[in-house]
């Protein structure tokens, strides 16, 4: 099986602890195979008197005791295997995601990687770290009480022994018919955990349209499906565990019956059938178990498939070996005859040439879907170009090392993500080292200065879960802060002022002004008041460049930006660009 192998290669770097946990198993086991024997002894030595019993008893407390410490000590040991396999499977999964590219996110739900990094992972932890043991404890104790019982009387070894085989066939038809029941139970908690998630990150949308019913409706839908599936699981354990467990127990009937005879015909001593007695009553316990641990091994197995799913997919979008860093310059852009479709979609952007000098501030303008954002997202990489080539300073982005590419650039998109944390680490989130000089120069360019001074805790206010407790518009200051603070050579506005008011757009403008002074800037903006901080406004449409110039000669020469233009027109803005005084007019300011 070769998930299961690969499960095994986890344990590599604890073979110490994993040897120590089966040798004490077996110290444990050893101990406990003792008490059947010493108990027939004591058995046959009653007739001697009480001296002769004080020594057994005291081998039997002994040999209780032993057992106890061994098994202690060996809890404590798979515990930490246990726990450094799950802390090694996190970081693993972790690191393997934020190495994968966008598109990989694209067509995943967040519920569904969640489960394969929460519940997936917790059954494999338990079963490397205590059901392989339980699995090596039972087969142990059943191999080493079997060889004594057989050393001592093989008639009897061999009745007590004789539905062993049937239970191998039990377990193993148990394991077959568990395996698919158990990953089908997996995906559907996985479905579970992406539906919870979606309701929660949600509930303001199912609140405000008064959803709630029908939103419980679909939930106790996904959670009916956990339920038939896992009730399916349910009913194979529910028979071959029983099943499993009951088998010896006839082997402990055929001992009554032929080791009573033997013991009333005087072939064996009375002490002699209580050891068996007490052995085939300690195989229980071990058979038991291994049912248990058969079904914790289907259930990893089922998880690890799901997790290899993810660890096996390769990033697409990686550096070079040896990427040089990205060269210095000013941050020109160029796009040479790039096309792009997503997986498995139709070409988003054909053909596209696009030179932007540094230090300048180029619009996109065009209706929705006409691929500006997916245009801004191949300058730092966050896909690749299916066709053609883009070069920031001269180098083809493919070929240089990614990290210094995304240091150099900053994007704040209409839809600004804060982390759970400080208002002051979202800030510096580019740059930890940041000083506060810089952070509070930063808010104040972003025209977070007057919300800052607003709050309770200053920079040290937590923003709550995505910043939820800020509204849209401090929100997206938050981000713009970020982004400056990151100087970054090229400075990607999405939509960026679409969350603030009037006012505060305004301030904002003006400090982006100054800030986009010198540094290469792509806007995509729907409002004219955005579009006029451009020095040339570039056209799409349909993916392709249509049109491309400054305001004036776009609405004589272009009847897509003519048209934006006029639906552009109650933003009451004057698109002039001063050259000597390097300001934007707004009007009504």
């Amino acid at each position: 099986m070769p998930v299961f192998r690969r499960l095994l290669g986890f344990l590599r770097p604890y073979r110490s602890g994993v040897v120590a946990s089966f040798v004490l198993a077996a110290l444990a086991m050893g101990s406990g195979i003792l008490i059947p024997a010493l108990v027939g002894r004591t058995v046959d030595d009653i007739d001697r008197g009480a001296e002769a019993l004080w020594p057994l008893a005291a081998a039997i407390v002994a040999a209780g005791l032993l057992r106890l410490i061994f098994s202690v000590v060996r809890r404590l040991v798979a515990g930490r295997v246990s726990l450094g396999v799950e802390y090694d499977l996190r970081n693993l999964m972790y690191r393997h995601l934020q190495s994968l590219e966008l598109g990989f996110f694209d067509g995943q739900q967040t519920g569904q990687l969640m489960s394969r990094a929460t519940v997936d992972l917790q059954s494999v932890r338990f079963f490397l770290g205590y059901g392989l043991i339980f699995m090596a404890q039972a087969a142990l104790t059943i191999v080493i009480a079997a060889a004594v019982m057989i050393w001592v009387n093989p008639l009897l070894a061999a009745v007590a022994l004789a539905p062993t085989p049937f239970v191998i066939v039990a377990a193993t038809r148990y394991g077959r018919l568990n395996r698919p029941a158990s990953q089908e139970v997996q995906q559907r908690i996985a479905e579970l955990t992406a539906a919870a998630e979606e309701n929660v990150s949600g509930i303001r949308v199912v609140k405000g349209f008064a959803q709630e019913h029908r939103q419980l409706r679909r939930f106790h839908h996904t959670v009916r499906r956990v339920f038939d599936q896992s009730m399916v699981s349910t009913r194979l354990r529910a028979f071959y565990n029983p099943l499993i467990a009951f088998l010896p127990q006839i082997g402990l009937a055929a001992i009554i019956l032929v080791g009573g005879r033997q013991a009333i015909a005087g072939t064996i001593s009375v002490g002699e059938f209580v050891a068996f007695y007490g052995y085939v009553v300690l195989l229980a316990g071990p058979t038991r178990m291994l049912g248990v641990a058969l079904g914790m091994a289907q259930r990893a197995v089922a998880s690890g498939n799901r997790i290899f799913e993810i660890l096996d997919r390769q990033p697409l979008l990686t550096s070079p070996p040896d990427a040089p860093p990205l060269p210095a310059g000013g941050g020109r852009v160029e796009l040479r005859g790039v096309s792009f479709a997503y997986e498995g979609g139709a070409p988003v952007l054909e053909a596209i040439d696009l030179d932007v000098a540094a230090g300048s501030t180029v619009a996109l303008v065009g209706a929705t879907g006409a691929g500006k954002t997916t245009l801004v997202n191949l300058v730092p990489r966050l896909y690749d170009p299916t066709a053609g080539a883009v070069l920031v300073d001269g180098a083809d982005v493919r070929t240089v090392d990614l990290g210094s590419l995304r240091r150099e650039i900053a994007l704040v998109s209409d839809d600004a993500f804060l982390f759970s944390a400080t208002l002051r680490e979202n800030i510096a989130y580019a740059r930890p080292d940041a000083t506060d000089a810089e952070v509070a120069d930063a808010s104040r360019r972003a025209g977070l200065a007057t919300v800052i001074g607003d709050l309770p805790d200053g920079y040290d206010t937590l923003v709550g879960e995505r910043g939820l407790t800020l509204s849209g518009g401090q929100r997206q200051r938050v981000a713009i802060a970020r982004a400056l603070l990151a100087q970054p050579r090229i400075l990607i506005l999405d939509d960026a002022t679409s969350s603030v008011d009037a006012t505060t757009e305004a301030e904002i403008k003006r400090a982006l002004a100054e800030v986009m002074d010198g540094r290469t800037t792509f806007v995509i903006a729907h409002r004219l008041s955005t579009i006029a901080l451009a020095d040339e406004i570039v056209v799409l449409d349909g993916g392709r460049i249509c049109a491309r110039g400054g305001h004036d000669e776009l609405v004589e020469g272009s009847e897509l930006y003519a048209e934006i233009a006029r639906r552009g027109l109650p933003d009451q803005v004057f698109l002039t660009r001063p050259e000597q005084e390097g300001e934007r007019e707004v009007a009504g300011l």
